[in-house]
């Protein structure tokens, strides 16, 4: 009886094992999950219920004429003080050159601004005067950009890689070269190490064409930075043509062949930040990186391994034509002092000159092919699918005056970067929100709407926030199930207050649901609540001022519309 009565015991304990493991595995695997993976089938539901906690009207349709010379490509272009010196002159007689964040930025970012500070103290001279050099941080795409409109012509340029020299020249603006290298970079593929092994194991080696071709059979997810701003993503751009078609990267095998490849990207990063931001949120398993940027930050090169791609970086330095001969001069001299073993051993130190075994073997290429290459990659990134964006406009009275009129101006000029086979719509909210335009093509009648509908806002009252992205929300659906095939975003232009209706917490949940990405624009903003908000999908938040906010949207623009 007794070894009876330990049996049935000892098979109680092991069915009320069983159940508390059964149900404990059962209560706990969500923990960790957003809500949203869970219920992403009641997303719509959930979307119904909170529009009826809204107060949503349709305003009357005003139409204005289209025109873009509102504003001239130099007034687009944010003030040259935006960019930060980061070196400054010692003497009366200096040249500034523009450089690039890797090597005019802080701590192992800054190599070309320790060149520079010691540069200043040795005495140079030319005909007989002390000279100096100033450095100012400027962005690649974003120099040439000043150059080529003549807004700010520095004395030096020295961008990440030599395209953007040859872009210029492609435009009819003629630059000189000092030297073709002052420190190399390699751009490189980081993919995670999961993937690295699973691509390794069947293709037996990784390089940029194994990796396209993975990313165009959908097996592994691949993102990139946006081309018209960044070198390492045009390098990416060209080099990834040149897969499908080595000697003519504007071919229709080359096009049809990249958009293939753009079905499997989720979306081009508007920064590198959002980029790495969606890398560690698991969004993607592969991006782009600089050497020098991937080997300093210890995180990165713990998770994905490198991998090598395209042209060299050599980070070039160039003078503009009818610069005076002493100002060539000085840039000759700061060349040769960039030169020397002791400032390229530091570059060395830093992450430079570092992947010595790569040897591009692509062809070079001009820069009218860059540029054609940058209008397909306009037309072609989305595949031939249409995007449909609402943009969310904030009129509360903390908008009033210069914020919204910022937002009006950046919106009325950003139109002529909306592709015409997008469908938009526009939403504008205080107290309640109002449907100012609805979710339409955007051929010439809609982009009237749209305009008219934009120079008609004014601001006063509250700020729901909340409730007018879930109208906004309501439109995208909607439209979706017109174009199931089309992408949707947000745009959101705010101050990022919100002090009335529903909150954050109400409505993430859908939006991860529903993969929604929202892009805030902040207007004398509070930035940490709108990157919150963006933070959801992996979108881009943008601070921007009167000054740059039409340069910002563009680039936006041309990243995701």
């Amino acid at each position: 009886m007794n070894s009876k009565k330990n049996i049935m015991i000892i098979v109680g304990i092991a069915v009320v094992a069983f159940l508390i493991t059964f149900l404990g595995i059962n209560m706990t695997k969500n923990i960790g999950k957003s809500e949203s993976v869970i219920s992403t089938e009641n997303a719509t539901d959930r979307v119904a219920k909170l529009l009826k906690k809204v107060n949503v009207s349709e305003a009357e349709p005003v139409k204005s004429p289209v025109e873009f010379n509102e504003v001239s490509e130099s007034d687009e272009l944010p003030d040259i003080d935006k960019n930060e010196v980061t070196v400054n002159n010692t003497t009366s007689l200096y040249v500034e050159i523009f450089a690039t964040a890797e090597k005019a930025g802080k701590g192992k970012d800054g190599w070309l601004n320790e060149v520079a500070e010691s540069f200043n103290k040795q005495g140079f001279e030319v005909n007989g005067q002390p000279v100096s050099v100033r450095i100012r941080n400027v962005a690649s795409g974003l120099g040439m950009d000043y150059i080529r409109t003549g807004k700010y012509i520095p004395d030096g340029y020295s961008p990440s890689n030599d395209f953007w020299e040859k872009m210029l020249e492609a435009n009819g603006v003629k630059m000189q070269t000092v030297t073709d290298r002052l420190v190399s970079n390699t751009p490189g593929i980081l993919l995670s190490k999961d993937t690295n092994k699973t691509l390794m194991d069947k293709y037996g080696s990784i390089n940029l064409q194994t990796v396209v071709e993975a990313t165009s059979n959908g097996e592994f997810v691949m993102g990139y930075t946006n081309p018209y701003a960044s070198a390492t993503g045009m390098n990416f751009l060209i080099s990834t043509l040149k897969t499908y078609d080595p000697s003519n990267p504007l071919s229709d095998t080359a096009i049809e062949g990249f958009q293939n490849f753009q079905k499997n990207v989720p979306f081009v990063a508007y920064t590198t930040l959002q980029m790495r931001d969606a890398a560690e949120s698991g969004t993607l398993d592969g991006f782009i990186l600089e050497y020098q940027t991937y080997i300093n930050d210890p995180e990165l090169a713990r998770k994905y391994v490198f991998t090598p791609f395209g042209y060299d970086h050599k980070n070039p330095l160039y003078a503009p034509e009818g610069l005076s001969n002493e100002k060539v001069e000085i840039l000759s001299k700061f060349a040769d002092y960039a030169a020397q073993d002791t400032w390229q051993k530091k570059a060395t130190d830093y992450g430079f000159n570092s992947v010595q075994d790569y040897v591009c073997e692509l062809s070079d290429v001009d820069g009218s092919t860059l540029i054609q290459a940058q209008e397909i990659w306009k037309t072609e990134k989305d595949s031939g699918k249409p995007i449909i964006a609402v943009f969310v406009a904030d009129v509360s009275g903390s908008m009033d005056g210069e914020p919204l009129n910022a937002l009006k101006l950046s919106l009325i000029n950003g139109m002529q970067y909306i592709g015409k086979k997008n469908y938009v719509g526009l939403v504008s909210y205080s107290n309640d929100v109002t449907v100012n335009v609805p979710v339409g093509k955007f051929d010439l009648n809609q982009m009237s709407l749209f305009k008219g509908a934009v120079e008609n806002l004014s601001a006063s009252g509250g700020t729901a926030t909340f409730d007018a992205i879930v109208v906004a929300t309501d439109m995208l659906q909607k439209a979706q199930a017109q174009y199931p095939d089309a992408k949707t975003m947000m745009f959101v232009l705010s101050d990022g207050q919100s002090n009335r209706g529903l909150s954050l917490s109400d409505v993430s949940n859908v939006l991860e649901s529903l993969k929604i990405p929202v892009y805030t624009i902040g207007y004398n903003a509070d930035i940490e609540a709108l990157g919150k908000i963006s933070a959801i999908n992996e979108a881009a938040s943008i601070n921007a001022d009167s000054d740059d906010v039409v340069y910002k949207l563009k680039n936006l623009f041309n990243s995701s519309l």
